[in-house]
């Protein structure tokens, strides 16, 4: 049975951090199984005791599952001091040791995983694992077979092995620019423009669609969130 310290439960509720949930519990505003608790180094029981502030149960997930829409314009980082970051965008109380699984750039849109679940982000990012990311992309120019058949093969875009083969499906194709849908198992530096650089085009647009068997919620605004299914949680473990 779990125990944990009062104020490192509460901060861990995302109900600020251990110095400001002390003060919190000193003032008297929180209470165990219904009774005021002054003391931050109170055991609480995770699985079997009542946590409450200002009457307002509070719930505890040892690990906590994000689906992210990511707008353009957000970095996916923790912190940053310019920009605003993914976890920003997780407006409700949430769990501070959250960070995104893997990146996307600034420009980039579409699906990133948001978790505290380290194993699981170990797991869809190693590389021997070789996890498909499915991404759509706007092509300035018009891409051919002859381009499906390099990235199939691998690409030169200036690092020391070739990329690893990509799957390239074209859905338009027009001189002035193309749609695409492309999957790859690397996480390389821009990797997916660096490619179409490579064959002398250039990505105008690009959104990330799935991570493993994770599939972004078509029903999910962008720059919206929301909890993983236990059914989604389970696929990406298996």
């Amino acid at each position: 049975m779990a125990k944990l310290r009062l104020d490192k439960f509460l901060a861990d509720a995302g109900l600020g951090t251990r110095s400001e949930v002390k003060k919190l519990v000193r003032s008297g505003r929180v209470a165990l199984d219904g009774t005021i608790c002054k003391q931050a180094d109170a055991k609480v029981e995770t699985k079997q005791m009542e946590v409450c502030v200002d009457g307002r149960v509070i719930s505890y997930a040892e690990v906590s599952y994000y689906m992210l829409h990511k707008p353009a314009g957000v970095v996916s980082a923790t912190a940053d001091t310019r920009d605003k970051t993914v976890l920003d965008l997780i407006t409700e109380e949430k769990r501070r040791d959250l960070f995104p699984v893997g990146r996307l750039d600034k420009d980039t849109e579409g699906l990133l995983l948001i978790t505290n679940d380290g194993k699981l982000a170990n797991r869809l990012l190693a590389p021997g694992k070789h996890v498909e990311k499915c991404y759509y992309a706007r092509i300035n120019g018009l891409v051919t077979k002859d381009v499906v058949q390099r990235f199939a093969e691998g690409v030169d875009i200036g690092d020391e092995k070739l990329t690893l083969p990509a799957k390239l499906t074209i859905l338009t194709a027009q001189q002035s620019e193309s749609e695409i849908e492309i999957v790859i198992t690397e996480g390389r530096y821009h990797q997916i423009k660096r490619m179409f650089e490579a064959v002398g085009l250039s990505v105008l647009y690009l959104k990330r669609l799935r991570m493993g068997k994770l599939v972004l919620d078509e029903t999910l605004p962008c720059g919206s969130y929301r909890e993983l299914t236990q059914q989604e949680i389970d696929a990406l473990y298996e």
